[in-house]
């Protein structure tokens, strides 16, 4: 289904077997280990050792692997062979489902083979927001993507550009229009089978100008708790055609699950996190339910005819670097690299800290 998207929907012309090419070489031929690599797995190893698999795939003669060595994921190149020869489909539907589905039944895994072939790849199309500069786009949920259009739409209505950038006024603004936009997201954001609202009327003009007048520009609103940090990439292109293509992938923690199935090698995410187990809340765990996740790439088509794609990892601080970027580029025309470079602030958890503060980067003006 991925491949036929491809070539009938995008008229993608490379084949699987390429574009599968260098991931197979690099999980047969290995990578240098970083140093974020070993510390990182020397910090998780007693979370995570007892997890089936992890032990065999991240540990070296069971310790963390050391700086420089080469990594490898054997079994994992096989997979993307098979894979390649096979097509996407063998995943959920092929001789590849089937070994997925036993390797997790055998290790007490209650997903099963029905479970895979209920999966299906689908093109949808995005929420839009109409932006004064003109139009910008991201993922539906249960993305928080209509978080991070919520938050750029809030400041074009409060006329950002009024204030200099990255002044106390101007992060000021960018972070009370951001709680106004997560306290819509908790409230609404989820598989959009379950929510009571659709998405895109949380970026009608109407409804963005009543947000933007619930922020004192000399107060800021009392915050709780957030989503939390995630490990996420994500990565932008624009071909010599002028194809532009917003991308991003995460498998939550930083090594998923922790899980890596004995022959197949795949390493299982975690996104199931984002389910509670009170029946009562937004986000509880029923069967064929989609977990609230924060994954969002983000597209800008400006009336001027540039495009733009933009996006970042981070958890609750993707919509807010995404603001960072976005404002800084189209608001004050600041050149990409510039805005990237300038000073970050984050409100809400980032990695080994447990506070929900706003945390502002020394490099800001006292």
């Amino acid at each position: 289904m991925a491949q036929q998207l491809s070539k009938q929907g995008l008229r993608g012309r490379l084949p699987l077997s390429r574009l599968l090419a260098d991931a197979i070489h690099y999980a047969q031929a290995g990578v240098p280990v970083t140093y974020s690599q070993s510390s990182l797995t020397a910090k998780k190893r007693a979370e995570l050792i007892d997890i089936p698999g992890f032990a065999e795939t991240f540990l070296a003669d069971g310790k963390a692997p050391a700086v420089g060595s080469i990594f490898k994921q054997e079994r994992l190149a096989k997979t993307l062979r098979q894979i390649s020869r096979k097509s996407t489909e063998d995943y959920y539907r092929g001789n590849l489902a089937e070994l997925l589905a036993k390797e997790l039944t055998d290790i007490g895994i209650p997903l099963r083979l029905s479970n895979l072939h209920c999966h299906q790849a689908k093109l949808i199309d995005p929420l839009e927001l109409k932006h004064s500069m003109g139009k910008v786009y991201n993922m539906t949920p249960p993305t928080q993507g209509v978080v991070s259009l919520m938050i750029i739409g809030i400041l074009d209505q409060l006329n950002l550009k009024r204030f200099k950038v990255d002044s106390a006024e101007y992060v000021h603004h960018c972070v009370e229009a951001t709680k106004q936009a997560f306290m819509v997201r908790d409230k609404y954001v989820t598989d959009p089978a379950y929510m009571k609202k659709n998405a895109q009327s949380f970026l009608a003009p109407a409804f963005l100008k009543k947000l933007a007048k619930n922020i004192d520009p000399e107060k800021a609103l009392p915050w709780g708790q957030g989503k939390g940090p995630a490990d996420t990439i994500w990565m932008g292109v624009i071909d010599g055609d002028g194809n532009c293509v917003s991308f991003i992938q995460s498998i939550y923690h930083e090594f998923g699950a922790g899980i890596v199935l004995p022959q197949s090698g795949v390493n299982w995410q975690n996104r199931g996190c984002s389910f509670s187990l009170d029946p009562k809340t937004l986000n509880h765990l029923e069967p064929y339910r989609k977990p609230f996740h924060t994954l969002n790439p983000a597209m800008a088509l400006f009336k001027d005819g540039r495009s733009m794609v933009y996006g970042t990892m981070g958890g609750d601080g993707q919509p807010q670097t995404q603001c960072a970027v976005f404002t800084r580029t189209s608001t004050y025309g600041l050149d990409p690299q510039d805005a990237i470079s300038r000073p970050r602030w984050l409100l809400g958890r980032t990695w080994g800290q447990t506070s929900d503060s706003l945390k502002l980067e020394s490099r800001f003006s006292p």
